[in-house]
């Protein structure tokens, strides 16, 4: 493979303001409930008694944006009848042919990070491509979530280039790195390097 693109996400300054999210949906028109990136709440903790007639809590809360993520094992490839996804070699980004889905929701039932989105009015699904469907002077893409971020919470590149720069944590609770995504984090004090069991909600 040339190349394989992925990205960062740093959940420690993700603020959950759906500015990624909404500049991804501006950028590919996409009509209402159809998301190629979702933003999740993550949460955990409690109110313990201190034994002092007083409460102390640990509750936490932080958040990460979260797309498809162009994996090196893509749950959606596999399991698809209509042999609409595949992986593309010159940059590993994984596209797929709406030409050819049947509407079944296989994919995005088995992916960790549903990550496929139906769209109602063209009736088929679709999902992130890394915006790599828009033209750049340089041949590289820019991705319009990373574009948008005003924590500059989200990078992209290549996956080599930003576990060198970032580190090489490649899955927070519940997310699992079972399909070898190709995303980097850059965990909360309170993700626990994603051992720490947390409710997730997306918002």
């Amino acid at each position: 493979m040339a190349k394989q693109y992925g990205f960062y996400v740093d959940t420690k300054h993700c603020t959950g303001c759906k500015a990624c999210m909404n500049a991804c949906k501006d950028r590919q028109n996409l009509p209402e409930g159809t998301k190629f990136r979702k933003v999740y709440e993550f949460a955990g903790g409690s109110w313990q008694n201190a034994d002092t007639d007083a409460y102390k809590p640990d509750v936490f809360a932080f958040y990460s944006s979260m797309a498809c993520n162009q994996c090196d094992a893509p749950a959606c490839l596999e399991i698809c009848p209509g042999k609409v996804y595949s992986k593309r070699e010159s940059d590993g980004v994984v596209t797929f042919n709406p030409s050819t889905c049947i509407s079944c929701f296989a994919c995005r039932e088995v992916c960790p990070y549903t990550a496929p989105s139906y769209n109602y009015e063209k009736g088929h699904m679709t999902k992130c491509v890394m915006c790599t469907d828009e033209g750049s002077a340089d041949g590289v893409p820019a991705p319009a979530c990373v574009k948008a971020c005003p924590s500059r919470a989200i990078d992209f590149g290549e996956i080599g280039a930003l576990k060198a720069k970032y580190g090489s944590l490649q899955s927070i609770s519940p997310f699992p790195a079972t399909t070898k995504p190709n995303i980097v984090f850059k965990a909360h004090k309170d993700a626990d390097g994603g051992v720490k069991a947390v409710n997730i909600e997306e918002v």
